[in-house]
């Protein structure tokens, strides 16, 4: 080198660069947070209502194939229902083979096949017309209840109606799920 020295520019970022790329990230923050916590939610929320969806229908294939009485009922202890006037699902429940036809009377030496126990979060799932128990006969209808009951899931935090679906089974064994607002075909009752 012809003796000049080669000045070497200090590695880093200025303060204006520093505060500049601060400020973008703080505005996609706040779009994104918002975002991602309605799709969390929303994913909650959806999941455990297909849940229950999905071991109703796995009782109503049960009692097809094997020609006898199934029955899905609210328990909270894993092993026997909770009884006439236990609405709230979200505290778990049971599937059954009830080849006696008991129903919400739970099962005495019959096998339990699916076990679903309580939620770990603090969302509602609460049935109408008081049923705390779905027993489906061999044809696959849903024997005992009214037509058109509403299992309705509503998130406690944030409550929010764009959380609530809605589970609606007809005494045919139709299930169909629904979000706040939709009414369902097929029983016409609105998903609230």
């Amino acid at each position: 080198m012809n003796g000049m020295s080669i000045k070497r520019r200090a590695a880093g970022f200025s303060l204006l660069e520093l505060l500049i790329t601060m400020a973008i990230a703080a505005i996609l923050l706040t779009i994104g947070i918002p975002s991602f916590t309605y799709v969390t939610n929303s994913n909650r929320t959806t999941s455990e209502v297909n849940g229950l969806l999905g071991d109703l229908q796995f009782a109503r294939a049960e009692a097809i194939k094997e020609g006898v009485y199934v029955t899905a009922c609210v328990s909270t202890n894993g092993s026997s229902c909770n009884g006439v006037g236990s609405t709230n699902w979200n505290d778990g429940w049971i599937v059954f083979s009830d080849p006696g036809n008991l129903g919400a009377g739970g099962p005495n030496n019959e096998t339990i096949l699916k076990i679903q126990n309580t939620f770990t979060s603090t969302d509602i799932l609460t049935a109408s017309n008081a049923v705390s128990a779905i027993t489906f006969n061999r044809e696959g209808y849903a024997t005992g209840i009214a037509n058109g009951t509403l299992i309705t899931l509503h998130a406690a935090a944030p409550s929010n109606s764009a959380y609530t679906r809605c589970l609606s089974i007809t005494f045919i064994g139709l299930m169909t799920t629904e979000r706040y607002g939709v009414t369902d075909p097929s029983t016409g009752k609105e998903c609230l």
